[in-house]
């Protein structure tokens, strides 16, 4: 005896659980009629239909969507990286929370993954010999990478370079430069 064809038995476990759920639309979008889903309600016939040794429907596969959700895994797998870069360069809890929609629980447990210290209040401000180094290469950053001062995403990587640069605290390059912007000192 021939085995069964396991589409035929995908299709018809998706069916009869979709009926089971008022999904009836779920299951003509799949293509079947009335009468089909008729059958579906009579064991003997579900049976027929499971045990086809050959394939009584076939798979379309939509390539957009389907490029779509594997560009999605490439995405997630970069964010990953900027959350993880960003804590290390000494991001603060906000700014992963504002950029990335990260609990303050979910940032706790990312800087004990990456082994982090636990910090205690605020990053100490620059002095002012820190704060001309960062102003004279933020501003040839954004003028280098043409960066519009309301791109906050592009501004945010130019922010994550500064500090990896100049070994200062992302959190406290970020406060410096949200500040120049405010006080239009651009």
């Amino acid at each position: 005896m021939s085995t069964p064809h396991p589409l035929n038995q995908a299709v018809i476990a998706q069916a009869l659980h979709d009926l089971r759920n008022g999904q009836l639309r779920r299951c003509k979008a799949m293509g079947f009629g009335e009468e089909e889903l008729d059958a579906l309600k009579h064991p003997a016939l579900v049976s027929v239909l499971v045990n086809a040794a050959v394939s009584w429907c076939s798979v379309s596969v939509n390539r957009e969507v389907l490029r779509r959700l594997l560009s999605q895994v490439h995405d997630v797998e970069q964010e990953i990286a900027t959350v993880d870069r960003m804590l290390r360069l000494g991001a603060s809890t906000e700014m992963v929370s504002r950029y990335y929609g990260l609990t303050h629980q979910e940032v706790a447990l990312r800087r004990d993954i990456l082994g982090l210290p636990k910090r205690k209040g605020r990053h100490p401000v620059l002095d002012e010999a820190q704060d001309t180094v960062l102003w004279q290469h933020w501003k040839a950053g954004v003028g280098e990478r043409h960066i519009a001062l309301d791109d906050e995403m592009a501004m945010l990587a130019l922010t994550m370079d500064l500090a990896e640069t100049l070994s200062l605290p992302m959190s406290v390059i970020w406060a410096a430069i949200r500040n120049w912007i405010d006080q239009g000192l651009v």
